[in-house]
């Protein structure tokens, strides 16, 4: 759901369980999750994240500007960039020669792009049948906050920097979103379908929690 915070519209990703106290937590790739009492009215939601607006804002600050200060890149031959879970030297995974810094920046992003489609074109089709799903439309886009997302008329987006993840993390939000086509909502429900393909799926989120800020262009 989205709620707004004074000028700053927010994303907020609602899990529902069985507990008594709602909780909200700021991942360290600026994903604002809220824990909740299952039947918890958005309302109360929306009411409790206004009185931890000024937190939230703050803390989204300082998750930008720490960001920017650890995502600068060399766009010199020996720079390195992620692919697959591993660093390369730029001049292994785009042509370097006689290009200048903006136009590198520009070839790289489509060579992530390409690869992001390659692989979830791939992948997507064997959990699809695992499954028993099938999305209408699947893209790649970019997004400063997701990674990958479901809409209700079943189309689903990956963010282009997921190929610069693991493969088997590439695989999980593969499957997260996929598994949203048969529950919108992260419940309980939802998590058990997500973790009877990918069990470990815990590890895979703190591994985009911990790397994300560090893979970008």
């Amino acid at each position: 759901m989205k709620i707004e915070i004074g000028d700053e519209m927010i994303e907020v990703h609602v899990q529902y369980a069985k507990r008594n106290k709602l909780s909200i937590h700021i991942e360290t790739n600026g994903f604002i999750i809220v824990k909740a009492p299952r039947n918890t009215s958005e309302e109360i939601i929306r009411v409790a994240i206004e009185q931890k607006g000024k937190w939230i804002l703050e803390k989204l600050q300082r998750i930008t500007k720490a960001r920017e200060i650890s995502t600068e890149k060399d766009y010199q031959d020996h720079g390195k960039f992620w692919h697959l879970g591993k660093e390369f030297p730029l001049q292994e995974l785009i042509e370097t020669s006689g290009f200048d810094e903006e136009q590198l920046r520009v070839n790289l992003k489509k060579f992530y792009f390409s690869s992001c489609k390659k692989i979830v074109g791939e992948r997507i089709k064997i959990y699809q049948q695992q499954l028993g799903v099938k999305p209408k439309v699947v893209e790649v886009i970019e997004s400063k906050v997701k990674w990958g997302s479901c809409s209700s008329d079943k189309k689903l987006s990956f963010n282009y920097r997921l190929a610069m993840a693991p493969i088997e993390v590439i695989d999980y939000v593969i499957v997260h979103e996929l598994c949203h086509l048969h529950h919108m909502n992260h419940d309980r429900s939802f998590w058990r379908r997500v973790g009877s393909i990918v069990p470990d799926y815990k590890i895979k989120e703190e591994y985009l929690a911990r790397h994300g800020q560090f893979m970008t262009l």
